[in-house]
């Protein structure tokens, strides 16, 4: 019998980890996810394994959701957390939009969408190898949703993977394999989307470029349910057929071309090899969760036996019994398949004897001797032998769920499972060769694997779905990690900290400003972490000089003659001691002695070349002149007593030197001699913390003290104070500036001044003059330490900062805007700019211990930067107080004791820059994190001041409290630590919070409740229920905006409500104002404008809907119509609406951010009025001229698709795809005046271009 229970037995979702394939069937659990929504409760739950099978079914009981375990999944093993069900049922009706009325033409003028991406899909489910890139290459290809990668080992050691090319497809990958025509030297590679679509490419050695070979038409089943345990591809030992299973009881065989013989000979000019039409074979098993070909013993000669296919499959009709299933493929063939056409049957069949353990997952073909085949379950490894099919179970020492799996000779098979364990299992043989036992080591902890290819050497490539992905080294004490690729999947949950604004209402830097950092909750359980990503740039090595063996303190860039045209020595320095390398023509290296008479003995502080060419040397002791071609000494000055030198600045012939912070010297080398031209002593009270001289503050130089937060410019002639400002943002707060430095960074503006604070902070002003150059104050955090600055020139007349912390930066000017990109030099400590003859435009850097000093050049193309931080927790749930400046973290963690698992859940108080966890708050057993929220509630104190609270929704597990659940208030205490407020038991689930008007937005189980924090005494607040409102079925996301909250429901879109507080006496309200009256099992929902709404749901679509608040009848108002729609193709967890101050002439305004379970992050924006026009002609004449591979229509792609409703032919709805419109950029110049004379602008491909890179630089 079935163990049944009330859906509300879980009561709590773990993870959106996942969704991929068809919701219109209730138990549908298919590729990577665990679980799907339940019921009323909505509940998304973690399950994994690729071809997961359907573990539950769901049906409707007198209106009560119930979920059904399917029979056998009470295994200690089986986690609690897998009570969960995707599924639904419904109808979505289409209204049509604006309806071609006046007023819904208005409507869609302001409801022009784009959407850009600004970090691609990073999870992989599918990989294989194969010779593609040429006959001897070894190439691993990789897909990323809807993106083909191809890598090939790198040929100098250590082992790493190279990415050769990556190709976007229009569709989402759901099958790979390998086949190998007669006519080809290399193989091809067949492919299937999730749209149907199947297509082989080949690699076109000449153009660089993927080439489609052949492309089927569509062959989806129209009366057939898609296959609810994941697609899958075989190709038989025999290399003479390939099955192709998408849909629930049909397999598709596809005959490979053999070479005949006499009269067989294929009268048709089929090349050999290649993939006939599919031919569709119906079988009666459903639910198959795993599949393959059987290696058959050769009959002799050139005959075969008929292909034998083995299905793992759950028998529902008997109390879901997993069974086995050999069937024979028997093909017949005709002379001319064009005219008489071919088919195949699967009728004869057996039953493998013996019982199927109800946890099986994967089937493993053995090849000869050993012939067979595996059974991997939750608790035992089965062989079932060629010839009886018997199956001989062997019980594994520990309960486990295995998730993939992989061949490395005939003996070994690597196996991963579910808790990320590696194992090693190898297959004892007899005398005669056949299977004799099997023994099964553990290897070590990887992320959990959702595929796994072997590559050579006894390495492994690892793809993750909920991890990141690894290249593994198997050894004899176990494994080594030798490459890792991050994996921001699947998305969880996000925020966006604004780096360079510290306040949480204003408006948002842009996304590729640098300055907004995008914080995601990534992964799951082990996988779990947090990842920080942010615009930035790259660096292009050049080459290493080598480890210096110390680290280094500073390098300086020198010319080694008055007459060098490029810097061809580097000075580097240490603590105690400095060396030089000399570069040649040719770049090789040479190291010197000593440079020009200098000191080599000391630290050196500053070394560099006058304008005259001579060279300057300053360490701790001395300034030093000499000439570079002689090596003379022409002058030096030294401190007078004990001092000593501990900071200098340098502009022209100008040195200021700072003597132990106490006393400040200007030095003059204009003359052949070192002139002082100006002391000055500090009290105790005003000691110097750091100077610098600029070309920008001619006759001024700018100093920080240590006391007072102050920074002054002091001029050059006595030292004496021009103007001071105190950089500390608060009165009384601690902000001591540390690195000073002034860099033109933006033309026709004025030289800005860079502030590093202690604390990792950056201060700019503006410089108007030396008496007035603390003007526009701006601020922005990049990290805990003191950022230091090195000021990079560019070619045209504009300077670059390189600013070194916990998160390098190079800042830069863009568009009339200051730009701060994340950098690829996470270890750099000190950078100079190093033009050598060799390496023109390169940079020198070094960090690290053992101070390895490089050279590098800063790519010109901005792309996404990813931190990781590892935490070991699903991060469910992110708020972030700007005010506290830290994040809170609804964390759930999995252990597995004695072969049960236990569930944990947490509230984590995190910093904002280190991420290191502050305190924890751990909720009750069985308790689980739904939602987290900041915000600000009364304090308590009487006054009406507001205080920064955290709040926490939670739900319970459990049959007993399957209605359970929890609000919790939390405020952070002075000392960094959580301390609960008050608290509110519910009958329910807290689903999802918000704020409206001061009062606490909750959705639960059924209703949407308004919550006010009162304060019956001092010191005692509870919340207290003010109005409520029932929803469809269950709502997921809130989105208030004034006094109106949009909710998404599971089944029923959006809705919106409207609070209105009571007044003489009346009680609060909360009513319904506006509804999508379409079927849409929504996700995420966010306002993106005035009455305009985002809406994602579960099957990938992106919906824009507008409220007409003026519409002529009350059936009007009471409508959201939909005025853009685009299928994404991947399902959106988090939707999160941002206010962005947009640039002058900006075509498009940035309005939220989007959140995938595939690990993307794309910006939404809405389209200027004036450009809208312009946007979608060029997107269709784009379309139709760049072809995908697989020639896959862009309509079909992007096209608006449900279970009941596909818009392929008309393709997305006043929708801009910003990749499509983007590709304009790769088209060559006679394709982009064909389009500019489509789009109605000939003769200006130049603007067009210039107009399109700018719609790039937005992300």
């Amino acid at each position: 019998m079935p163990l049944v229970g009330d859906i509300g037995c879980l009561g709590a979702d773990i993870a959106d980890l996942t969704h991929e394939g068809d919701l219109g069937a209730f138990g549908a659990v298919d590729d990577e996810v665990l679980g799907v929504r339940m019921g009323m409760l909505g509940i998304e739950e973690l399950f994994d394994g690729d071809g997961a099978e359907s573990i539950f079914a769901v049906t409707a009981l007198a209106g009560t959701w119930r979920v059904v375990l399917r029979a056998g999944h009470e295994a200690a093993t089986t986690s609690a957390a897998l009570c969960a069900v995707r599924g639904g049922v419904g109808v979505v009706v289409h209204d049509g939009g604006g309806g071609g009325s006046a007023r819904g033409a208005r409507l869609a003028l302001w409801g022009m969408a784009y959407l850009a991406p600004i970090h691609r899909p990073s999870s992989i489910r599918h990989a294989i190898q194969l010779s593609f890139l040429s006959p001897d290459s070894v190439d691993l290809i990789v897909a990323k949703a809807n993106r083909l990668e191809i890598y090939t080992p790198d040929a100098q050691p250590p082992f790493q993977l190279v990415l050769q090319h990556t190709k976007s497809l229009y569709g989402k990958v759901t099958l790979l394999e390998k086949i190998r025509p007669s006519s080809s030297q290399t193989d091809h590679l067949f492919v299937g989307t999730d749209r149907y679509h199947y297509f082989t490419l080949s690699w076109d050695a000449v153009h660089k470029q993927l080439k489609t070979e052949k492309a089927y038409v569509d062959v989806a089943e129209k009366a057939a349910r898609d296959s609810q345990t994941g697609d899958r591809v075989h190709i038989d030992p025999t290399a003479r057929f390939m099955s192709l299973e998408c849909y629930e009881g049909v397999v598709n065989i596809i005959p490979i071309t053999q070479a005949g013989k006499g009269k067989r000979k294929i009268a048709d000019a089929v090349e050999v090899g290649e993939l006939q039409d599919p031919i569709p074979v119906r079988i009666p098993e459903m639910f198959v969760r795993s599949s393959c070909f059987l290696h058959k013993r050769p009959k002799g000669g050139d005959k075969h036996h008929n292909p034998e296919i083995a299905f793992l499959w759950e028998d529902v009709i008997a109390g879901n019994k997993m069974r086995l299933k050999i069937r024979e493929l028997e093909f017949h063939s005709t002379l001319r398949p064009s005219e008489d056409p071919q088919s195949a049957e699967l009728e004869k069949g057996r039953e493998a004897q013996g019982e199927v353990e109800l946890g099986a997952s994967h089937l493993i073909p053995l090849p000869p001797p050993i012939y067979g085949m595996l059974i991997l379950g939750e608790t035992s490894i089965s062989y079932v032998d060629e010839w009886e099919y018997e199956i001989r179970p062997t019980p594994l020492d520990e309960a486990t769920i295995f998730s993939a799996w992989c061949a490395i000779d005939t003996q070994r098979y690597a196996l991963a499972d579910d808790y990320g364990r590696l194992y090693l299992l190898f297959l004892h043989q007899n005398d005669a060769g056949e299977y004799n036992g099997h023994t099964l080591h553990v290897l070590g902890q990887t992320s959990r694997a959702s595929t796994l290819v072997y590559l050579d050497g006894g390495m492994i490539f690892l793809g993750s779905h909920q991890g990141d992905s690894q290249v593994i080294k198997i050894e004899e004490q176990g494994l080594q990690i030798l490459q890792t690729f991050a994996n921001v999947a699947p998305i969880l949950d996000f925020a966006v900290m604004d780096m360079g604004n510290r306040s949480s209402d204003a408006p948002v830097n842009e996304f590729s400003s640098g300055q907004a950092r995008i914080v995601t909750g990534s992964g799951a359980y082990t996988d779990g972490s947090l990842r920080s990503v942010r615009s930035g740039v790259g660096l292009e090595p050049l080459g290493a000089i080598g480890e210096m063996g110390a680290p280094v303190s500073g390098m300086f860039r020198l010319r080694s003659s008055r007459n060098a045209g490029f810097d061809d020595t580097l000075v580097v320095s240490f603590v105690n001691s400095t060396r030089a390398f000399k570069f040649d023509s040719a770049g090789e290296v040479e190291e010197l002695e000593a440079f020009g008479g200098s000191q080599m003995d000391e630290c050196t502080l500053y070394a560099g070349n006058l304008d005259d060419g001579r060279v300057v040397q300053v360490t701790t002791s001395t300034v030093l002149v000499t000439d570079p071609d002689d090596s003379m000494v022409q002058g030096s000055w030294r401190p007078t007593g004990e001092a000593r030198i501990t900071d200098v600045a340098t502009e022209g012939s100008t040195v200021l030197v700072s003597l132990d912070g106490a006393a400040l010297v200007v030095l003059s080398l204009a003359g052949g001699d070192v002139q002082v031209q100006a002391q000055k002593t500090f009290g105790v009270g005003s000691q110097v913390s750091c100077i610098t001289l600029s070309q920008s503050l001619p006759g001024a130089a700018v100093v920080g003290f240590w006391e007072g937060s102050k920074v002054a410019t002091l001029s050059l002639q006595d030292l004496g104070e021009l103007a001071a400002q105190s950089v500390a943002e608060e009165e009384g707060s601690l902000a001591v500036p540390r690195s000073l430095l002034a860099a033109r960074i933006l033309a026709d503006q004025p030289p800005t001044l860079f502030i590093g604070l202690a604390d990792g902070n950056v201060v700019t002003f503006s410089i108007i003059s030396p008496q007035q150059p603390f003007a526009a104050r701006k601020s922005i955090i990049l990290g805990t330490q003191q950022p230091n600055f090195a000021l990079l020139p560019r070619a045209d007349g504009l300077e670059n900062v390189f600013a070194t912390c916990e998160h390098p930066s190079l800042i830069y000017g863009s568009d009339g805007r200051m730009v701060y990109s994340a950098i690829t030099a996470e270890d750099a400590e000190c950078v100079t700019s190093f033009s050598s003859e060799a390496f023109p435009g390169a940079i020198a850097l070094a960090g690290g211990a053992e101070g390895e000093v490089k050279l590098a050049i800063v790519d010109e193309e901005r792309t996404t930067h990813v931190q990781t931080l590892h935490v070991g927790e699903t991060v469910r749930r992110i708020a972030y107080s700007a005010e506290l400046r830290a994040f809170g973290l609804g964390t759930i963690k999995r252990t597995l004791r004695a072969g049960t698992e236990e569930v944990v859940s947490h509230f984590k108080l995190v910093d904002e820059v280190a991420f290191q966890e502050l305190h924890t708050y751990p909720l009750n057993e069985d308790e689980l994190v739904e939602c987290v929220m900041r915000c600000e509630l009364d304090d308590g104190s009487g006054s009406g001041n507001k205080a920064e609270r955290f709040v926490v929704g939670t739900a319970y597990l459990g049959e007993q409290d399957s209605m359970r659940g929890r609000i919790l208030v939390l405020e952070v205490t002075e000392e960094r630590k959580l301390k609960v407020v008050t608290e509110f038991a519910l009958k329910g689930a807290c689903k999802c919070l918000a704020m409206c008007q001061g009062r606490i937005v909750a959705a639960l189980v059924k209703t949407v409740v308004i919550f006010n924090l009162e304060y019956q005494t001092a010191g005692s607040p509870q919340l207290v229920k003010k109005a409520a409102y029932r929803t469809a079925t269950a709502p997921l996301d809130l989105s208030v905006t004034g006094s109106t909250i949009a909710v998404t429901d599971l089944m029923k879109s959006l809705s919106l409500l409207e609070y209105k507080p009571g007044r003489a006496g009346l009680p609060d309200t909360l009513g319904e104002i506006a509804r999508h009256f379409e079927t849409v099992w929504g996700t995420a929902a966010a306002n993106v404008s005035e009455n305009t709404y985002l809406e994602s749901d579960a099957e990938g679509n992106l919906i824009v809907l507008q409220h007409d608040v003026n519409g002529y009848s009350a059936d009007d108002r009471r409508r959201l119509k939909v005025v853009s729609e685009m299928l994404l193709g991947e399902m959106v967890n988090r939707i999160l609406p941002i206010s962005v101050q947009p640039t002058p002439n900006a075509l498009v305004v940035p309005r939220a951010f989007l959140a995938t379970v595939d690990g993307s992050l794309h910006l939404f924006a809405l389209i200027a009025p004036g450009m809208q026009d312009l946007l979608i002609r060029l997107q269709n004449a784009i379309a139709e001229r760049v072809r995908s591979p697989g020639y896959v229509p862009f309509s079909k792609f992007r096209g608006f698709r449900s279970g009941v409703r596909d818009m392929g032919e008309e393709g997305p709805v006043r929708f801009v795809d910003g990749e499509c419109v983007e590709r304009f950029l790769d088209c060559g110049v006679e394709v982009q005046e064909e389009i500019c004379k489509e789009v109605g602008i000939e003769g200006k491909s130049e603007e067009l271009r210039g107009m399109v890179e700018g719609l790039r630089r937005i992300h």
